[in-house]
């Protein structure tokens, strides 16, 4: 499974996001490579799922990766519940 966490520029906020993802999918006990990118570059990815919030999951609307929305990088039982009802 690859799950790529997004944000507008790729770098500070969407790396908070993979760590926090990494964080709670060792919890679930789910194994996944977990990158962070940009929006622009995330277009042309394919992961299984793109983790972003909602202003910029409109943006990838149409993409053929499950789009999870989390509006709170920093709130891991946000994450938790958005991962759960999302990954099978």
């Amino acid at each position: 499974m690859k799950i790529l966490c997004v944000c507008g520029l790729g770098q500070g906020t969407s790396l908070i996001l993979r760590m926090n993802v990494e964080t709670v999918l060792r919890e679930l006990g789910l194994q996944a490579d977990v990158e962070n990118t940009d929006v622009s570059s995330a277009s042309s990815e394919r992961p299984d799922y793109i983790i972003t919030s909602n202003e910029l999951a409109q943006s990838l609307e149409g993409h053929s990766s499950k789009i999870i929305i989390v509006n709170n990088y920093f709130d891991m039982n946000e994450i938790k519940t958005a991962l759960q009802s999302n990954i099978n």
